[in-house]
């Protein structure tokens, strides 16, 4: 498999892939040692020592009850101390099955700050205890690359969407496509508000996505119109303030979101969406909200 620029490179469609199954399990990291201590991105600038830890600890649980909610079962990985950061589990790893679907396993990341590096080894042991595969060394520590904060499956698809240009290098992608047999879609990020994919693109099911249309080059959202029927704009005050694509759908109905975003919630709810908002205020000021917020494991 390989990767794509541009739609006039790609030459599959859909139905040419295999499926993939949805994911039913969310894993999240317990906000112990939840702070501001440094700046690596630009919503952090600012913020460091600002965070109330206890308002942080009732957001979290809210957004675990909801998952609960919806269904899901939640696995629940410690925060670890001097790691606070840890609790945006989406950027540690990438799960997968295979092919067949016999087995299951993470690709680990290379975190591009080196405040956040010591998080990858504590998923890879949670991880290892439950059987997972891991790919470990893939990029040979010379590039990196950010898990699910930058590469996204493409619901029901064996079909990858990965960002690039702050967090995770483009190169990478091509060692994932063959590693896991699935071709990528390459969208490069330039503005630095929307530093991960997951903070300008939130795939809701297999026909929807909602998109902060201004985060991406020409050749990125004529993939994007291309392989999704529905494509939702969220406002650009919505997208960078209230960090309304970072949004996560976990069913294909229920879409978890921080409060306040009310064009993207109209155009959710038009669309057949039940929202739950979340407040994710604190975590915000670190740059993440509720995707950043969990990992959806098989």
């Amino acid at each position: 498999m390989k990767t794509y620029t541009s739609l006039a490179e790609v030459d599959f469609s859909l139905n040419d892939l295999a499926s993939l199954p949805y994911p039913t399990r969310v894993v999240m990291t317990s906000p112990d040692y939840f702070e501001i201590k440094y700046v690596i991105n630009a919503h952090m600038q600012g913020n460091i020592g600002t965070v109330n830890t206890a308002t942080a600890r009732v957001q979290w649980e809210h957004l675990k009850s909801a998952y609960e909610t919806c269904g899901m079962e939640v696995d629940v990985v410690k925060g670890q101390s001097e790691l606070p950061d840890m609790v945006f589990c989406a950027n540690q790893t990438l799960p997968f099955v295979t092919t067949d679907g016999a087995s299951k396993g993470i690709v680990l990341s290379s975190m591009f700050a080196k405040e956040r590096a010591p998080e990858v080894q504590h998923f890879a042991t949670h991880f290892a205890k439950q059987g997972y595969e891991l790919i470990e060394d893939l990029f040979n520590g010379s590039t990196d690359f950010e898990g699910m904060g930058d590469a996204l499956w493409h619901s029901g698809k064996r079909l990858l969407w990965g960002g690039y240009g702050f967090r995770s290098n483009k190169s990478v992608y091509d060692l994932i496509a063959k590693k896991l047999d699935a071709p990528i879609l390459l969208l490069r990020l330039d503005d630095p508000e929307f530093y991960h994919l997951d903070t300008c693109m939130c795939i809701l099911d297999d026909e929807t996505v909602l998109i902060y249309p201004g985060a991406f080059q020409p050749e990125g959202l004529e993939l994007i119109k291309h392989f999704f029927p529905r494509v939702l704009h969220a406002p650009e005050h919505e997208a960078r303030t209230l960090f309304a694509c970072n949004a996560h759908c976990p069913d294909r109905k229920h879409v978890l979101i921080q409060k306040g975003g009310l064009e993207t919630n109209r155009l959710l709810k038009e669309h057949g969406f039940e929202v739950l908002e979340m407040d994710t205020d604190e975590y915000l000021k670190s740059g993440g909200s509720v995707f950043c917020m969990k990992l959806m494991t098989w």
